[in-house]
């Protein structure tokens, strides 16, 4: 008995435990939009020391690595001077000023866009104190203070020079309120800094045994935060407290930051809890900690901007709170709830369907979500008929009151619902195994029987007046039935062939029309031939790649919503025509973090629509959606050669960049931080372009290879539907290249004028120099001409020379051959007569006397020299040179022998005998040195 009893016990406990868990999830709150930034997203350091916003609403954040900017679209880091811990950050006109280790100063805007610092503690670098800090900067009027530890550095900004305040003990912090300065000491109190001096205005108790860390104007004198006990009101009669519903909470957690927001109320940032948002009577608004969306429990530093933004800088990370934002978000970090697939509300209670089951909480209150006891499991549909709840589960049909869910159909899970036209007792669902009827049978809704002839899961069906059904099945693709008069059975059951079947499609009727959607479009049916047409206004919102799913949903106010991409896109009916209306919301697809293909979004109210979300849900106030119109800045302008480093240019002025650096990025925000609102940019390069770009959300644009020329580049921007405020514009030039620049040219005109001159006067000094040559050729040909007459002349001449020495040659010859003749003649009539004389004939004797005179032969030679010389010139003398050892004698033989006369020819002339010649012959070859294979009249003739 005794076990059993503790088996019961054990099993009671487990049932009060599961019963614990779903009863008593987290504060059902919903809280305004958290944008997280990590440190791996802005690439610096975890913690945040401080935080300001300077006049173009960019952000500032004294990091452990520096300064560190935000732009609203990319972050920038600036090492601090010294590389230290920047402990400080003030924005005061055109300058940041920061603080760190031993060291502050100013930063200002240079024309790149770049930040550059300049010290103003090196002026007085002989007054820091060794390992000063400076955590604190304030600014009242013309004067800038740094705070440390130990001092309070006055600089003025007018006169360009520093006064030190140094008190008795150390400071614990500073502050500023509307028309007062103000530090507390350790042990000392609370000063007010007044004509440069400190002064005492409180040593109470409490100011000196509490850290203070906040100071604000009240209607009486001041609102004073302590770091554990709370607030205190301090007036002249002394320091009272303001009683809170969180001092238990602040007891323990340790006020380490705060800030007094725009409509008076207060942000209290803890080292462990979180952070406290108080409205200005000091009641909780909100108390945010991390396992409600911050990112770390520990809030340094806290600033509201310009936007009623607020920003915290944590321990780990930076956040930003969207407090004036319409949407407020739920988020279940402990996973009970799950994943919202469904919701409604239903007798003034919220219920939400997920994967999980059914859960409820009272609508409109910060209520715990209940769980709906017997829904364990996925919830698909709620759908409200007649007062009556009906849940449509993995499980099949739950009837809802309330906490309690009676299943009326478990043969199959449910997907929808749908009433039948012209009656109120019947209900389609659509199960997953086709098409199945409820009907209300004394006032209970029961199960009655399954359309025969359709078996495939209707996930999305319609019904139209005459019973035609029209189902979409996301894999076999859009069927049409006909349900006849007895509810039985699917006649007619046709398939379509187009549209086709589509991933994450859908299939709804919206002001009687039934809609198919799936990535091809947004198809209508056409009634009378019961065929689908594309329409062609739903189906823009498909356009450049924004479908992610075909998901048709219409809400009680008949509107149709659709989750694309980039935005949620709902149309309304107009009020004096059909077209329909199209309102966008820009909230992407990635920040719904919404089930693909099971987007959800139900109306709570007439202008607050619930979206289920993966991790819980948000709830979206469509009349407060209104954006105003931001400006938008060029931030970088960055150029650079092919495959080199880029270089920051000056976003100031016009531009010029050289010929190789004309591959250009544009850097552009719109300091926006709206979580779900995201900014979109069109850009225009005139020169490139003819028309404006298309809406994008990415905040740069790279030209490459721009030519050169002048261009001006345009930006501008918009959120949801607002009109562009304004249009960024920047002019710049491309040079040309050093050989195509003007001057470049005008060198080129020269050197071509030059090269032509030239040219020209290469040709006229060519063709003189060929006309030159021609003429000189010409000359020379006439020369020639002429020489080879003279030549023609002189051959005539010679010829007629040779003739006249052939002549003169032949008359030698006959003249000698006459003397030869002669002599032979006269010598035989010599001998004739001396024959004769013998016989003494004195008168024969005078006769051979008179012939001896006749035949001398020193007449016959001189007559014979003086006809040789005319006939060859210089034979003699050129033999008698040749051998000088030739006698007279030797050169007539010579001579004779020159005209080819033989011995017995040469005999007469010489008076002798043949046989003397011969004789004769033999000793000319001697003197003359012939070799024995050469010829005497060969070697004479030769000369």
């Amino acid at each position: 008995m005794v076990t059993q009893t503790i088996v019961f016990f054990k099993g009671f406990l487990r049932i009060m435990a599961l019963m614990l868990l779903f009863s008593s999830l987290c504060l059902a709150q919903e809280l305004p939009p958290i944008v997280k930034y990590s440190p791996s997203v802005y690439s610096a350091g975890n913690q945040n020391w401080m935080i300001a916003q300077d006049k173009k609403h960019f952000m500032f954040f004294a990091n452990n690595e520096g300064l560190l900017e935000f732009n609203g679209s990319n972050w920038t880091l600036y090492p601090s001077p010294n590389e230290t811990i920047i402990r400080s950050v003030k924005v005061i006109d055109e300058k940041i000023y920061t603080g760190c280790y031993m060291e502050f100063g100013y930063w200002t805007r240079q024309r790149s866009g770049q930040l550059k610092y300049f010290s103003l503690s090196k002026d007085i670098k002989n007054k820091v104190l060794d390992d000063e800090q400076f955590w604190t900067i304030l600014n009242f009027d013309q004067w800038v203070l740094f705070q440390s530890l130990n001092r309070i550095y006055v600089y003025d900004t007018k006169l360009k020079k520093f006064s030190i305040i140094t008190p008795r003990t150390t400071i614990i912090k500073a502050f500023k309120t509307e028309n007062g300065l103000y530090y507390q000491t350790f042990s000392d109190g609370l000063y007010e800094i007044e004509n440069g001096q400190s002064k005492l205005i409180s040593k109470d108790e409490t100011v000196v045994k509490n850290k203070i860390v906040g100071v604000f104007k009240s209607n009486e004198g001041l609102s004073i935060l302590t770091q554990n006990h709370g607030f205190f009101e301090y007036t002249k009669k002394g320091i009272t407290p303001q009683v809170t519903n969180i001092d238990a909470d602040l007891k323990s957690s340790s006020v380490y930051s705060c800030e007094r927001l725009s409509d008076g109320g207060y942000v209290l940032g803890t080292v462990s809890n979180g952070i406290f948002i108080l409205s200005k009577e000091l009641n909780l608004s909100f108390h945010i900690t991390q396992n409600k969306g911050l990112s770390n429990n520990t809030a340094l530093s806290l600033y509201e901007d310009n936007d009623k933004n607020l920003w915290i800088g944590l321990d780990n990370g930076i956040n930003c709170i969207n407090l004036q934002s319409p949407i407020k978000s739920f988020s279940d970090d402990t996973g009970i709830l799950g994943t919202v697939y469904t919701s409604i509300v239903f007798k003034d209670k919220l219920y939400i369907g997920t994967n999980q089951g059914l859960f409820y909480k009272t609508y409109k209150t910060d209520e715990q979500f209940k769980f709906v006891a017997g829904t364990k499991g996925q919830v698909w549909s709620l759908f409200q008929y007649n007062g009556t709840l009906f849940c449509g589960h993995d499980s099949g049909t739950f009837i809802v009151n309330e906490d309690t869910a009676k299943n009326i159909f478990y043969q199959s899970g449910t997907w929808k619902f749908e009433p039948m036209p012209g009656r109120k007792d019947v209900l389609f669902q659509g199960n997953y195994f086709g098409i199945s009827i409820l009907k209300q049978e004394n006032n209970q809704w029961v199960y009655k029987n399954k359309f025969k002839g359709f078996d495939y899961s209707a996930k999305y069906f319609e019904v139209t007046a005459n019973l035609d059904f029209y189902v979409s099945h996301e894999y076999k693709g859009v069927f049409r039935f006909h349900g006849d008069t007895k509810l039985e059975n699917a006649q007619n059951v046709y398939t379509y062939n187009s549209p086709k079947k589509g991933k994450n499609a859908s299939l709804v009727k919206y002001n009687n029309t039934i809609y198919y959607a799936y990535k091809e479009g947004i198809f209508k049916l056409n009634p009378k031939d019961k065929k689908f047409v594309k329409d062609e206004t739903l189906s823009d919102v498909f356009d450049k790649g924004e479908y992610t799913s075909g998901k048709l949903i219409v809400d009680k106010s008949n509107k149709i919503w659709l989750f694309t991409k980039n935005y949620i896109n709902y149309f309304s009916s107009g009020k004096l025509s059909t077209q329909l209306k199209k309102n966008i919301i820009p909230i992407p697809a990635s920040l719904t973090n919404s089930m693909l293909g099971y987007e959800n979004i139900s109306q709570l109210s007439n202008s607050t629509y619930l979206i289920g979300t993966t991790d819980g849900y948000y709830t979206l106030n469509i009349d407060d959606l209104s954006f105003k119109n931001y400006s938008v800045s060029i931030t970088a302008i960055l150029s650079n050669k092919i495959n080199k480093h880029p270089l920051n240019s000056s976003i100031s002025e016009a531009g010029e960049f050289k010929y190789d650096e004309n591959n250009l990025t544009f850097g552009y925000t719109v300091p926006e931080y709206n979580k779900y609102i995201n900014a979109e940019y069109q850009y225009l390069l005139e020169g490139v372009q003819d028309d404006w770009s298309e809406w994008s959300s990415k905040s740069s644009v790279n030209f490459k290879n721009l030519s050169p020329g002048t261009y001006t580049f345009k930006v501008r921007a918009k959120i949801a539907n607002s009109a562009p405020e304004n249009v960024a514009v920047y002019t710049f030039t491309i040079l040309k290249p050093w050989y195509a620049t003007n001057f470049a040219l005008l060198i080129y005109l020269l050197l071509t004028l030059y090269l032509a001159y030239f040219i020209n006067k290469t040709y006229k000094d060519y063709y003189q120099r060929q006309r030159e040559k021609l003429i000189e050729e010409n000359n020379l040909l006439l020369e020639i001409k002429e020489l080879e007459n003279n030549q023609q002349l002189m051959m005539v001449r010679n010829e007629q020379l040779t003739k006249d020495v052939d002549s003169k040659s032949k008359e030698l010859a006959v003249s000698t051959m006459n003397l030869i003749k002669k002599n032979e003649l006269l010598s035989l009539i010599k001998e004739d007569l001396k024959k004769t004389s013998e016989e003494g004939n004195r008168n024969v004797k005078s006769v051979i006397t008179t012939i001896n005179k006749n035949i001398n032969e020193e007449d016959t030679w001189n007559v014979f020299k003086e006809a040789f010389d005319n006939a060859d010139k210089d034979f003699l003398k050129k033999m008698k040179q040749a051998h000088p050892s030739l006698t007279p004698n030797d050169l007539r033989l010579c001579a004779y022998l020159r005209l080819n006369l033989s011995s017995k020819e040469v005999a007469p002339l010489l008076n002798i005998s043949v046989r003397s010649v011969e004789i004769k012959r033999y000793r000319l070859r001697k003197k003359m040195d012939l070799p024995h294979e050469q010829g005497l009249v060969e070697y004479i003739l030769s000369i």
